[in-house]
């Protein structure tokens, strides 16, 4: 089996002795033996399995953003956008509730809450959060600013607008919906401490997160992603205290991306650590 490259039509590869029956993903595997793995930054050439002389490969990954400056991109545009709708700019719904003031309370305990969120992770993107790379791809700041901004916008449309209406149950629901949220807000900010401290400043040491005395940390007894667990909650928290189907939605949404990334990071850990915690599922306790 040749393999040749999709856009310059180069020979990268010749596989010997495939089997007829080989399916394509068994093909893969051996283009993947042949070719090598990627390298990370800090393994050392000594000990990498190589003669004399050592051939590398380079890869061009193109345009790179580093991740600071995505994280603090498309957080910040919530934060902004919401309050464009809160406080009811022009253009927005109307020129006589220009600049006007919601009367419902929910509105306004609603505007704290998403605040608060995104000015805690712009906090934590500056001051808590330590990543093992320093870019991704530049496309990667469109795609997750036209997700985030883009939600904002759709659940501040609602929630400010001068027909809202307040949660069927009244003070009730808002009362425990602030609570869900208010705790997994808490959790979540205490697993980011947790896993700070597992990895010293300009290390990239990976290591078994166990919980600490800190009851929300707790969690990782459960699950392998406890901070995604609680950010579920806070936004499940936040849709009940709503009651809005965009950001019901939203919530939707980023549970299915948070598991996908959890589901990662679970196999990463079973692969890396033979003694990891057997009865921890990725995001949900017994469940997922």
């Amino acid at each position: 089996v040749e393999i040749l490259d999709a856009k310059t039509r180069e020979k990268l590869c010749f596989l010997d002795k495939v089997e007829p029956q080989a399916t394509i993903a068994e093909i893969k595997n051996l283009f993947t033996k042949t070719q090598g793995k990627s390298l990370k930054d800090e393994d050392v050439l000594q000990k990498l399995p190589v003669g004399t002389t050592a051939t590398l490969y380079f890869r061009d990954l193109g345009a790179q953003i580093s991740w600071v400056t995505v994280f603090l991109t498309e957080y910040a545009g919530p934060l902004f956008i919401y309050l464009l709708f809160y406080f009811r700019v022009p253009f927005i719904y109307g020129h006589k509730y220009d600049f006007t003031s919601s009367r419902h309370s929910v509105v306004h305990l609603a505007c704290i809450c998403h605040s608060f969120h995104y000015v805690k992770r712009l906090l934590e993107t500056l001051f808590v959060h330590r990543f093992s790379h320093g870019t991704m791809p530049l496309r990667n700041i469109f795609k997750n600013c036209t997700y985030y901004w883009g939600f904002a916008a759709w659940m501040a449309y609602y929630i400010n607008h001068p027909l809202y209406t307040p949660p069927t149950y009244g003070a009730q629901q808002v009362k425990l919906a602030l609570a869900i949220f208010v705790i997994c807000q808490l959790g979540n900010f205490s697993i980011h401490m947790a896993l700070r401290d597992l990895r010293p400043a300009g290390s990239k040491t990976r290591k078994i997160p166990y919980p600490t005395k800190n009851p929300f940390t707790w969690l990782f007894l459960l699950v392998s992603c406890p901070n995604y667990t609680y950010e579920v909650g806070s936004w499940i928290g936040f849709a009940i205290m709503t009651q809005c189907l965009p950001v019901a939605l939203f919530s939707l949404v980023g549970f299915t991306q948070m598991t996908i990334w959890a589901k990662g990071k679970h196999r990463s850990y079973l692969k890396e650590f033979r003694d990891y915690p057997p009865l921890r599922m990725p995001i949900v306790p017994f469940l997922l």
